[in-house]
C-alpha cells in the first residue's frame, strides 16, 4: 500500500528531529545526510541518496552534475544544509530540484539551528 503524503511527511519530520536530537548543531552536512538515512530506512522507507538529477534542454538529457540529497520514495526531495543561515539561493535550488524531478513536495532542512524545527522549511510545487 502506497503511503500518503501526510504520513510520509510525518515519517521524514520524526526522522529529523531524531537525527537533530542525537547530534545537535555543528557537523557537516553529509553527517546528517548518512544519519538521517539510516533513520528513515528503519522506518520502512526506500531513500535513495545523492540521487543524479538530469536536465533535459532542448529535448536532449544532460548530466549538468545535479545531485538531490535524498530523494523519498521517489516521491519527497530533502535538501540539507548546516549553515548559518538559509538564503534564498537555497529555496531556488530546492524549487529547481522540484521541477526537474516532476517532485510536488519537498523539504529544505538546515541542521545547524538551535531547535531543528526552525530549520525546516516545506515547498509545494504546484504541477499545471
Amino acid at each position: 500500500m502506497a503511503l500518503l503524503y501526510k504520513d510520509l511527511s510525518t515519517k521524514i519530520y520524526d526522522g529529523i528531529f531524531a537525527v537533530h536530537r542525537a547530534l545537535g548543531p555543528g557537523l557537516l552536512e553529509s553527517a546528517y545526510e548518512i544519519c538521517l538515512k539510516k533513520e528513515l530506512e528503519d522506518t520502512g522507507l526506500w531513500v535513495e541518496t545523492q540521487k543524479s538529477v538530469p536536465l533535459v534542454y532542448k529535448g536532449i538529457e544532460l548530466d549538468a552534475g545535479y545531485r538531490v540529497d535524498l530523494m523519498i520514495e521517489q516521491k519527497i526531495i530533502l535538501e540539507l544544509k548546516a549553515v548559518e543561515t538559509i538564503f534564498p539561493v537555497h529555496r531556488a535550488q530546492l524549487l529547481t530540484y522540484l521541477k526537474l524531478t516532476g517532485c510536488s513536495l519537498g523539504f529544505l532542512v538546515n541542521f545547524n539551528v538551535a531547535l531543528v524545527k526552525d530549520g525546516i522549511t516545506r515547498m509545494v510545487l504546484e504541477q499545471h
